[in-house]
């Protein structure tokens, strides 16, 4: 089907992320955004994964000005405190490259033979919250994950968005006009009920409303066999002198605690499920664990799951409106961007095999992400009814075949290969598994011992010069070479 005219209705980040790409993708058609400051966002996804930094490049984002005006903060990872009886860290920014053969499997399998803790092995930067120091450029920061104010990210997108030409209508949908074959005509608008918004390709932003996509037929797959997590307080603490370069995710007594900073100030969660405690319990137990009293910003309710079709028609849902899972590995975000790049490749020219082939790759990304949160649940603790609940559920079958498969191997690229848009891929799952212990440590010697001799004499040479790399450079607090970069006095001193 031929496009000429893109209709977003949402301004939210999944909206104006949208907005972007496919501005930048076909800048020949005519795009708008129908939002309104009426209804607001939701304010709480403050970090991102790796993908975020393929749209800053893909759009032409500057760091240096992300940094600043969405008072950005660096991210390595997730550190994970009190899932099991030490501290485990997700790391993106690998020290070995999946992109050489049997690198990656060959290293971990070095380290896991040596029974050496990750965090000790590959991080220890991050344990201190330090970086690499150079020089003061804005190509200096060598990451492709952020954490940042979300409203503030928001504005910054906003901006972004008009500086391109992109139409912004301030204006509420109340209805949905859709023709014999199922698509979608126009748009009926809020302004004294008259207004009236047409377009070939609708794009459905609008959060947890889904207020398109449903009118399509739509319908939601619930994780709920799986994940049990369904309820989120959100809440700020002052700022401190040390800004962790990870989010923190700290197992509680009914689900974990996110803490994240962004320049000024850190942002929090609880998130837990809410038929074991209400929200006013929840904020009992944080303010015991901070030793403090807090004040809860935002109360939000939700089910995890995923649309059956995201694509139906000439209508696509993309962010919360698609899939949610839970804030666990900020997974929100990068999906939203890859639906944007899957969607790219399809657009043009649509036909309904388009459609099936799109919805078939974003079920298997959403399988990806459902089978990767759910593993951080399989831990050996049982100390409450919530941990007894989520460590005796049955994994998917997809995470089962899976799990067979890494228990004696390491997860390799051919596991995944059914598309490009998984978010998680073979160095994400080891990460985590080798943390929760889920390896057996014997076997993946076994399998490093039967690698040739020069080739593991080439792995010990490559974890040495990581040795060497952080003796030969300076490092620096992370807060204080925010701070420099920003072009800002020195506050720590």
């Amino acid at each position: 089907m031929l496009i000429n005219k893109i209709t977003i209705v949402g301004g939210g980040t999944a909206g104006l992320i949208s907005a972007l790409i496919l501005k930048t993708r076909f800048k020949d058609k005519e795009l708008e955004i129908i939002k309104s400051d009426k209804i607001g966002i939701i304010g709480v996804g403050e970090g991102t994964t790796e993908h975020w930094s393929n749209f800053m490049n893909y759009v032409g984002i500057n760091q240096k000005e992300l940094i600043k005006e969405c008072n950005a903060t660096v991210k390595y990872g997730v550190m994970f405190e009190d899932w099991t009886d030490k501290p485990y860290f997700h790391n993106i920014n690998s020290f070995l490259e999946t992109n050489k053969f049997g690198q990656y499997q060959a290293g971990f399998g070095n380290l896991i033979s040596k029974n050496k803790e990750q965090i000790e092995s590959t991080e220890r930067l991050y344990k201190k919250n330090e970086m690499i120091f150079d020089e003061l450029n804005e190509n200096q920061l060598s990451v492709n994950q952020y954490h940042f104010d979300t409203f503030k990210l928001n504005e910054f997108l906003l901006k972004k968005c008009k500086e391109r030409n992109i139409t912004i209508i301030d204006d509420v949908i109340t209805d949905v006009n859709i023709n014999e074959s199922g698509n979608i005509t126009s748009l009926v608008g809020g302004k004294n009920n008259v207004s009236s918004y047409k377009s070939d390709f609708f794009i459905d932003c609008t959060g947890f409303k889904r207020q398109l996509i449903t009118k399509m037929g739509a319908k939601w797959n619930d994780y709920n066999d799986y994940l049990k997590l369904n309820h989120a307080i959100a809440f700020q603490t002052e700022d401190t002198e040390n800004y962790n370069v990870y989010t923190l995710s700290k197992a509680m007594k009914y689900g974990w605690m996110w803490s994240i900073p962004v320049w000024g100030r850190w942002g929090n969660g609880y998130i837990f499920d809410d038929t074991l405690i209400d929200s006013e319990q929840a904020k009992k137990e944080v303010e015991e664990v901070l030793g403090k009293e807090i004040k809860v910003a935002r109360d939000i309710k939700f089910e995890a799951g995923a649309l059956d079709k995201p694509w139906i028609g000439n209508c696509l849902a993309v962010g919360l409106c698609a899939n949610f899972i839970e804030p666990l590995e900020a997974t929100s975000i990068g999906t939203s961007i890859n639906q944007m790049f899957l969607l790219m490749h399809h657009l043009e020219n649509y036909e309904q095999t388009d459609i099936d082939d799109y919805n078939k790759k974003m079920n298997s990304v959403m399988e990806n992400i459902r089978d990767f949160v759910f593993v951080h649940y399989m831990v050996k603790r049982k100390d409450t009814d919530f941990w007894k609940k989520v460590t005796e559920l049955e994994p998917p079958k997809t995470l089962k075949e899976n799990l067979k498969r890494w228990k004696t191997r390491l997860p390799i690229k051919d596991d995944f290969n059914d598309t490009n848009y998984h978010l998680f891929f073979e160095q994400n799952w080891a990460s985590v598994l080798w943390g929760l212990e889920l390896f057996d440590k014997d076997k993946i010697t076994k399998e490093y011992n039967s690698y040739p001799d020069n080739f593991k004499e080439f792995i010990e040479k490559n974890l040495k010069s990581l040795d060497d790399f952080y003796e030969k450079n300076q490092q620096i607090a992370h807060k204080l070479f925010l701070t420099l970069y920003r072009g800002e006095d020195d506050k720590t001193k």
